[in-house]
């Protein structure tokens, strides 16, 4: 293939452009901004579940409390009722009243009974209260979290953005000045060899292998016509000659 050397010196200021991009586009790929918003998205997604879990969890322990609380006045209005028969001589059987006064003691523990009951429920309660209110708050402070962290994204993107656009159209200059054989080239090898399709000959070396040329290999080079289109050995890239390659 020919081409003039100018149009081989304009591949590399392409591959240049194209490097550049490459970078911006690792940049925009491995912003830390994506990986901070990964972790605040997930622990939001657990805090909502936290937050669903305990408010069933509080609306459980509200009714338990209602009935364990109901159950411990209604074992106290029957020790009532009990004690003003007793105290008020309404029993005269010695039998029945053995049997009332048993009957009281009994109540008296079933009343201590639930009033534990009540209170264990309390103490759960206030706890998921508790619970409900920390995870309400770090989810709203995670809300405030996510918003700072995506605009601080957004905002890097946007530059970045701006940055690709500003190297595109850089590219389309310099593109349109080659010969579209020779940039169909160029593009074929920057596909096969990670976005590098033409290095230059520096000091007798690839600049993109970093393959020292030997002596018949530079015999080779110095003997081709300036126009024609070389390859280094080693890498297959478009290999440009400069002013200090070395030969």
């Amino acid at each position: 293939m020919k081409a003039s050397p100018e149009a081989q010196l304009r591949l590399l200021e392409l591959a240049d452009i194209d490097a550049e991009l490459g970078r911006i586009d690792h940049r925009r790929r491995g912003l830390p901004q994506h990986g901070e918003l990964a972790r605040l998205e997930a622990r939001d997604a657990e805090l909502r579940d936290s937050v669903a879990a305990l408010t069933a969890q509080i609306s459980d322990l509200r009714r338990e409390q209602g009935k364990a609380e109901a159950d411990v006045e209604q074992v106290r209005s029957r020790i009532d009722r009990d004690r003003q028969r007793l105290d008020g001589g309404m029993v005269s059987s010695p039998r029945e009243l053995e049997n009332l006064q048993s009957e009281v003691a009994s109540l008296q523990r079933r009343q201590s009974d639930l009033e534990e009951v009540v209170l264990d429920v309390m103490e759960r309660f206030e706890a998921g209260q508790a619970g409900l209110a920390e995870a309400t708050a770090e989810s709203a402070q995670l809300g405030t979290d996510l918003t700072t962290v995506a605009a601080a994204r957004d905002a890097a993107l946007a530059e970045l953005a701006e940055q690709s656009a500003k190297a595109e159209d850089r590219r389309i200059e310099v593109t349109a000045t080659l010969p579209a054989d020779l940039l169909d080239l160029y593009d074929k090898l920057r596909t096969q060899h990670g976005g590098v399709g033409a290095a230059a000959l520096r000091h007798r070396s690839c600049q993109g292998c970093n393959l020292t040329m030997n002596t018949v290999d530079l015999n080779t080079i110095r003997a081709a016509p300036d126009d024609e289109v070389l390859r280094c050995e080693e890498c297959r890239r478009i290999l440009v000659r400069t002013a200090d390659s070395g030969l």
